[in-house]
């Protein structure tokens, strides 16, 4: 009793004055970083898994869906259980297991292996995503939270950034193992620093008296796996196993919907779905997340045949988003401290929608000043939102709720992520009319890529018009 009753004055303590170097938020910050660090690492070395372990591309991507379909499906799971055993103890549990995970990622002798300790690395990063966010509130003064949000985006958008460069250097000197087993002495430090620095948990595990859901975490888990697996084409087209996959999906979320509204102690309690903020908080960022992938399926057509960039040039180019993002974290959380979360949303969205709008209008003969600079724009105001978006949503969450809703606000940015994938390609490939964007002319390329940031415009206006529309 006594030591759970000193957890805020432990934590108020262990945070500090955020300004002036306290561990807690620099702690969560580096396990914001390994999540992202584990996406974006693995993505680069698809070639080499292929020759490595002698199967087709069809196969060797599962290295990389297996881990993007435990985080996704899972996150919400994970955050209710720190809520139910504690925040603290959980995140511990989540750094151990990302860590051995990504050590049997190195050891494994076969590509079936490499897949199964991958979607165990996905299990600890989904963890490691919901709790982050979520002991922002635990330790972190209310009046310091946008900054502490902006530390996390800044974090996770380095490790984004960091992972096709570093995952390049590793597979030139020491092969694709060492992909993996880097990650294990960062995630020993991680695991060491916040068994120090983090705060214990301020409740008793399960004070507000509820248990865990295994039904609905099982329900949602296979209605997100099926629409997940339904945005994905197979060889290169969406056909009636992708319908099958979707319709799927919606009959899962009814299951899911009707199975949590008779449960006295659901995953998701639906009233989150009605209350405002959150509501808008979860919409905007499935719809900025969709706009952000936009970014990643064009740039590396646009950059590398219509403007006739080397490997190594568009590689650079690409960067320059995640690097402007993470310059930009922290600043934009001090906006959000000074400004308001609500404010800073709507500024965050207008500067987004003037980027993508800008690539509509830019002429080709600029060449890569008139792509990199508005992509430049988009990402730092995306900084901006995130700050603002993630400060507002966790705002005035009950404490015992914490976990559930970061979850929440991850899984929408996630499904943002994969519509987004879809969505845009789509886009992009029926706009530049061609049967194969490799066979596309640069002027098709370059049509394709304005109609797809056209649509990327219209999605953040549409979320713009969503912040307006709640009352402050």
């Amino acid at each position: 009793m006594d030591q759970t009753s000193a957890g805020p004055e432990r934590a108020a303590a262990a945070a500090g004055a955020f300004t002036s170097g306290g561990a807690v938020p620099w702690v969560l910050a580096l396990c914001a970083l390994l999540p992202a660090l584990g996406t974006s690492i693995a993505n680069v070395a698809l070639p080499h898994f292929a020759q490595a372990f002698a199967a087709p591309f069809q196969q060797v991507q599962w290295v990389v869906l297996a881990y993007l379909l435990a985080n996704t499906t899972l996150v919400v799971g994970a955050g209710r259980l720190g809520d139910l055993l504690g925040r603290r103890r959980l995140l511990l549990l989540g750094l151990a297991v990302f860590t051995a995970a990504s050590a049997l990622c190195g050891m494994a002798p076969s590509l079936a292996l490499l897949v199964a300790a991958r979607a165990l690395q996905g299990l600890g990063a989904a963890v490691l995503i919901a709790l982050s966010m979520a002991m922002v509130r635990d330790a972190v003064p209310k009046s310091q939270a946008g900054r502490a949000m902006g530390l996390l985006g800044t974090a996770s958008a380095l490790g984004t950034a960091l992972g096709p460069t570093l995952g390049g250097v590793l597979l030139a000197g020491l092969g694709w193992p060492a992909l993996f087993l880097a990650k294990v002495p960062l995630g020993l430090l991680a695991l060491g620093l916040a068994w120090r620095y983090l705060p214990h948990d301020r409740r008793a595990a399960g004070a507000d008296g509820g248990r865990f859901d295994g039904r609905g975490t099982v329900l949602l888990a296979l209605a997100l796996s099926a629409y997940a697996l339904a945005m994905t084409a197979r060889d290169g087209a969406f056909g009636a196993f992708n319908l099958l996959l979707a319709l799927g999906a919606t009959a899962g979320l009814a299951l899911f919907m009707a199975a949590q509204a008779r449960t006295a102690s659901p995953l998701v309690r639906l009233a989150y779905l009605r209350d405002p903020v959150l509501r808008v908080g979860f919409t905007t960022s499935l719809l900025v997340s969709t706009v952000v992938m936009a970014t990643m399926v064009v740039g590396p057509f646009y950059l590398g045949q219509a403007l006739g960039l080397d490997t190594a040039r568009v590689g650079l180019a690409l960067a320059g988003g995640p690097v402007v993002a993470a310059l930009a974290g922290v600043p934009a959380g001090r906006l959000v401290d000074r400004h308001g979360a609500r404010r800073m949303a709507v500024a965050a969205l207008a500067g987004m929608a003037a980027g993508c709008g800008a690539l509509c209008l830019v002429p080709t003969g600029w060449g890569v000043a008139g792509y990199v600079l508005p992509i430049a724009v988009v990402t730092a105001h995306y900084a901006l939102f995130q700050a603002a978006n993630n400060t507002a949503v966790m705002a005035d969450v009950a404490p015992e709720q914490r976990g559930v809703v970061a979850g929440l606000l991850n899984l929408a940015r996630n499904l943002g992520l994969v519509t987004g994938t879809a969505l845009m390609g789509s886009v992009f490939s029926l706009a530049s009319a061609a049967v194969s964007l490799q066979a596309a002319s640069p002027q098709a390329l370059a049509h394709g890529m304005r109609c797809t940031f056209a649509l990327a415009a219209a999605l953040l206006v549409a979320a713009l018009g969503t912040v307006l529309a709640r009352k402050a």
